[in-house]
C-alpha cells in the first residue's frame, strides 16, 4: 500500500482542457500568433530583465500592465495597433472542464487524502476559474502563484504547499502538464504524474496511489 497521504494538482491543463487550445483560440480571434507574442515576450525580458509572464504569475505586474506592455511591443513588431486588453475573459471561454479529473479528485478527497491545489495563474483571473469547479468541496488548500509571490518550478512554492497541507514531500502525489514542474517536485521528494492526457495520467495516479491496474475515466 502507498504511504501518500496528500494529492497535488495543478489547474491548468490538468483539471481543464489544454491550454493550448485556448491559446490556439486567442490566436485565431487576434490574429496574432504564439511565435509573436513570444518574441515580444522575450524581448521585454531583455529589457527589463525579468520575464513579463513570471512577473504577472507571481502578482508583481498586474494584468492591465502586463497587457499594455506587451500590445505595445507587439504593435512595434507588426507595425500596425494591436489591442490585448480582454485576453483573460476570451482565454478562458475556451477552456472546459476535465470532468474525469475532476471526478477523480474528488473521489480520492472522499478517500481521506488531503488535497492541495497549485497554480501558476494571474492574480486577477482567479474569479474567472474558480467558477469552473469546486475547488472548496475538493481542496483545503489552495496556493496560487498571483497571491505568494512564488512561482513553480521554484522549490519555495512547493514548500508552502507541503507546510500549508502539513505534510512531508514523500508523503504527496504531485499532478502537474508541465514536465519541468513535475522534476522540481521529484526533487524535494514527491512522486509526481505528468499529466500528458487524461486516460494516462488516471492510470499513473492509481498506480501511484494503488500499485494496481490503471482506473479508466467514468
Amino acid at each position: 500500500m502507498s504511504e501518500i497521504r496528500g494529492v497535488i494538482s495543478d489547474f491548468g491543463g490538468v483539471l481543464t482542457n489544454p491550454l493550448a487550445e485556448g491559446f490556439a483560440a486567442m490566436q485565431r480571434s487576434s490574429d496574432i500568433s504564439l511565435e509573436t507574442l513570444g518574441n515580444a515576450m522575450v524581448r521585454l525580458a531583455e529589457e527589463d530583465g525579468a520575464h513579463p509572464l513570471f512577473e504577472l504569475e507571481t502578482g508583481r505586474l498586474t494584468e492591465h500592465d502586463f497587457l499594455e506592455r506587451l500590445g505595445a511591443a507587439v504593435s512595434e513588431d507588426l507595425g500596425r495597433p494591436v489591442e490585448l486588453h480582454g485576453f483573460g475573459e476570451a482565454y478562458f471561454a475556451e477552456l472546459q472542464p476535465n470532468q474525469p479529473m475532476i471526478e477523480r479528485m474528488r473521489e480520492l478527497r472522499d478517500r481521506g487524502y488531503r488535497m492541495a491545489l497549485l497554480t501558476n495563474n494571474v492574480r486577477e483571473w482567479q474569479p474567472l476559474w474558480r467558477t469552473m469547479l469546486p475547488v472548496d468541496e475538493i481542496f483545503e488548500v489552495l496556493v496560487d502563484s498571483g497571491f505568494v509571490g512564488m512561482r513553480k518550478p521554484d522549490a519555495e512554492i512547493y514548500e508552502l504547499t507541503l507546510e500549508r497541507l502539513g505534510l512531508p514531500a514523500g508523503a504527496c502525489l504531485f499532478v502537474d502538464d508541465i514536465e519541468a514542474n513535475c522534476d522540481a517536485a521529484r526533487e524535494l521528494g514527491m512522486t509526481a504524474v505528468h499529466f500528458r492526457e487524461t486516460e494516462q495520467a488516471l492510470g499513473e495516479i492509481a498506480t501511484a496511489l494503488d500499485g494496481g491496474p490503471p482506473l479508466a475515466a467514468t
